[in-house]
């Protein structure tokens, strides 16, 4: 599992880059105003393993792997070999036109065996957001094709993501995302989500999951079970959180969906490829998805491709239709993106990535957090799933009271990580994490007690919040 050490390949002109950035550049999800305000955004020049590396020359251990994303660290050879092969052979063709290229369909195979089950089928897309579009469109054309065209509502939960586009960011349960462009749009329905630290904090973890999954019964019955075409949901809700449900939920959620004959839609964007100690989140669970979306993990980020795979019965249905499924872009199944993404696979197999997280670094990753910042005065709870976790912050020990009302601490503490060298995320109160899975239990350490000095040195600021 050596990887090659990081030195940048060009001189920049970091000044001008930032000066740049704030002249001609609008970043992902950012404050335009902030931005400005800064002076331009932190400039990232080269990585390697799990460590990035900025325009001033610091090095900061990357515990979000890009955005959940970079599963086999930075700087993989491989990858940049197997793209520059491809791209001298055949660097792009569509798959429109009954036509389509090699790796597309070996990589469609390959798929098909690590999700198993009836998971046969494989559409391309770039991204998650598409990912979770073609789930929009493909259920409800499904829907139709059967004769019950009635079936176009699906249910989603509050803090759920799915995406960006208009389709993906309805589906989606993030109100600050709604405010933005009139959404959602209409036939989404949101409930509750399995958040015990929040929504069910001192409550018994197995009532409270059998609580979480009847809201949406309840609201299958609300709307009418004739009308529900599909729930869709993370097996662990990443930008939510990294809201980890009981383990009995997801296997309840499953009986209610075969209960009223609706489609489970398993979003994978984060939690595929070995995120949570198996190749899916829905493996780990105990469930059968009838579609799976998928991004991120799929090529490590190292180019953009997402996909979205079909039960055998949904595409029986589409072809005994004879209908056209018109859908699709212009990247989809691009030769180059998926001739990575099976050199990825490739990668995470030989060095037995998913294994390593189950059975190594995902339990050291538990054990540090339950030691070492578990007790902290002001965490109310370190949980994680193999390489994906969270710490809350708290304003009194034992309880989930939030400083200043809520939603202020995480910014403070994420901060003072960054400065340290750790690159983190907040999500309102809480700290979460999610490192390359090529990360060291010396990096582990390192994760865990910076985010222990964070706590200590924002103290006072997070004791002025109230």
């Amino acid at each position: 599992m050596a990887l090659p050490n990081s030195a940048p390949v060009r001189n920049y002109d970091i000044p001008v880059l930032r000066q740049l950035d704030v002249a001609h550049h609008l970043p992902a999800q950012s404050s335009y105003a902030l931005q400005v305000e800064l002076g331009g955004s932190r400039i990232i020049t080269h990585a390697a393993g799990s460590t990035i590396y900025d325009g001033e020359g610091h090095a900061i251990l990357d515990a979000m792997a890009g955005l959940w994303c970079v599963n086999v660290g930075y700087g993989r050879p491989e990858l940049v070999e197997v793209a520059a092969r491809q791209m001298a052979e055949l660097p792009f063709y569509n798959t429109f036109f009954r036509t389509a290229t090699v790796p597309p369909i070996e990589l469609a195979a390959k798929l098909a065996g690590l999700l198993g089950g009836d998971l046969a089928h494989v559409f391309f897309n770039n991204s998650g957001s598409e990912s979770n579009d073609t789930v929009f469109r493909l259920v409800r054309t499904y829907w139709a094709m059967k004769g019950q065209p009635d079936r176009t509502i699906f249910i989603s939960r509050h803090n759920a993501y799915h995406g960006s586009t208009v389709a993906s960011a309805s589906l989606g349960g993030m109100e600050y995302m709604h405010v933005q462009g009139g959404l959602p749009i209409p036939g989404i329905e949101h409930v509750m989500q399995p958040y015990p630290f929040v929504d069910g904090f001192g409550e018994d973890p197995e009532a409270f999951a059998t609580r979480a999954a009847n809201a949406i019964e309840d609201r299958i019955l609300a709307v009418g079970p004739g009308n529900v075409a599909a729930f869709i949901g993370e097996p662990v809700q990443g930008a939510g959180g990294v809201i980890i449900p009981h383990a009995s939920y997801w296997r309840k959620v499953e009986a209610i969906c075969r209960k009223y004959g609706i489609l489970l839609v398993s979003d994978e964007v984060i939690c595929g490829f070995g995120r949570l100690g198996s190749w899916f989140g829905f493996q780990h669970f105990g469930i059968s998805p009838d579609i799976v979306s998928m991004a991120k993990g799929l090529s490590s980020g190292y180019l953009p491709i997402s996909a979205t795979a079909v039960s055998r019965e949904i595409v029986a249905t589409l072809r005994a239709s004879g209908e056209d499924f018109v859908h699709g872009f212009t990247y989809s199944g691009h030769p180059v993106c998926a001739a990575v993404a099976l050199r990825n696979i490739q990668i995470i197999e030989d060095e037995h990535l998913v294994e390593r997280t189950r059975d190594d670094t995902g339990p050291y990753l538990a054990k540090a957090l339950a030691e070492r910042l578990a007790p902290h005065p002001l965490v109310g709870e370190a949980r994680s799933l193999g390489l994906i976790g969270a710490v809350e912050i708290v304003g009194e020990p034992g309880t989930n009271r939030r400083h200043g009302g809520g939603g202020l601490a995480g910014p403070i503490v994420r901060d003072a990580c960054i400065a340290r060298g750790l690159m983190v995320r907040a999500i309102r109160d809480s700290i979460v994490f999610s490192p390359p899975l090529v990360i060291t239990h010396a990096e582990i350490d390192q994760l865990v007690d910076t985010i222990r000095t964070a706590l200590d040195v924002s103290a006072e600021a997070l004791a002025a919040l109230g």
